[in-house]
C-alpha cells in the first residue's frame, strides 16, 4: 500500500467515524419557542388575568421569545419582580384615564391586546435607542422595563418620575399610531411644515427642532411621527411643556 493509498484509506475511516459519532443535544423541548415555553402559572400570571385578560382581553407576554422581538439585537428578558409593579402602573396611568375621558366601550375596542415586555433598549445602528414599537393596532413591545423603580408593595408607587414619563411617553406615541391607524389625521397636517421632515433628526436636538415648530426632534422623522409625539408629549406633560 503507497503513501497515496494509506492516506485515502485512513481519511475515508476518519469520515466513517465522525459519521457515526453524535452528541447529546439534551432535550429539545427545552427550548423556547419548540415546546419548552410553558410553564406552572404563578402569582404574576394570576395578577395579568385578572386584572388584564379579563377585564380588557389584554395578555402579556413577560417570559423570554426572541421571536417576538427583533432578532438582530442584544436583548434581555425583563426581571419578573418589574411585571406586576410596570402593569399596574400602565392600567392606572393609561387605562384608567382614557376609559374615564373616552368610556370603557372605546377603549375595550382600539387598546391593543398584546403587550411583550423587554428588559432592556433596543439598541439601533445611528446610536439612538428604541423604547416601545406598535404592530397592526394590536401589539406593544415595551422595553427597558429593568431600569423601572417603585417603592415596595402593596401599592408599587413609581418611584422614578423620568422613567415613568418615558415609558408613557412611548405608550401614548403608540397608542397615537394605533388610533390614526383607525382614523387618520386631516392630510393638511402633513403640508403644515413639510420642508422640515429629515432623516437625520437625531442629529437635531429638541430645542432647535421646537425652533422650527416641533415638540420634539424625533417629531421631524415623518408627518405621523410628529402627529404622535404631539399626542404623547401633552399627555405626559401637559399642554405647556
Amino acid at each position: 500500500m503507497n503513501k497515496t493509498t494509506l492516506y485515502i484509506f485512513i481519511t475515508l475511516l476518519i469520515g466513517i467515524s465522525a459519521c457515526k459519532k453524535h452528541t447529546d443535544l439534551g432535550n429539545v423541548d427545552d427550548i423556547p419557542g419548540l415546546g419548552g415555553d410553558t410553564w406552572v402559572k404563578g402569582p404574576i400570571d394570576a395578577w395579568i388575568y385578572d386584572t388584564l385578560t379579563k377585564p380588557f382581553n389584554i395578555s402579556v407576554k413577560y417570559k423570554w421569545d426572541q421571536f417576538e422581538l427583533e432578532l438582530n439585537k442584544d436583548l434581555v428578558p425583563p426581571k419578573e419582580s418589574k411585571i406586576i409593579p410596570v402593569m399596574q402602573a400602565v392600567k392606572k396611568v393609561w387605562i384608567d384615564t382614557y376609559i374615564a375621558e373616552a368610556g370603557d366601550v372605546f377603549m375595550k375596542t382600539h387598546c391593543p391586546k398584546f403587550f411583550v415586555l423587554c428588559g432592556s433598549a433596543s439598541w439601533n445602528t445611528d446610536g439612538t435607542i428604541t423604547l416601545g414599537t406598535a404592530e397592526g393596532g394590536r401589539k406593544i413591545v415595551l422595553y427597558v422595563l429593568n431600569d423601572f423603580r417603585t417603592k415596595s408593595m402593596p401599592d408599587y408607587t413609581p418611584s422614578d418620575s423620568l422613567t415613568i414619563k418615558q415609558m408613557f411617553h412611548t405608550i401614548e406615541h403608540e397608542f397615537g399610531h394605533i388610533l390614526h391607524q383607525n382614523v387618520l389625521y386631516p392630510e393638511d397636517f402633513k403640508r403644515i411644515t413639510p420642508g422640515f421632515y429629515t432623516a437625520n433628526w437625531n442629529n437635531v436636538s429638541d430645542n432647535a427642532a421646537r425652533r422650527d415648530g416641533f415638540v420634539t426632534a424625533y417629531a421631524m422623522s415623518a408627518p405621523d411621527e410628529d402627529f404622535v409625539e404631539m399626542i404623547s408629549m401633552m399627555l405626559t406633560e401637559g399642554r405647556r411643556f
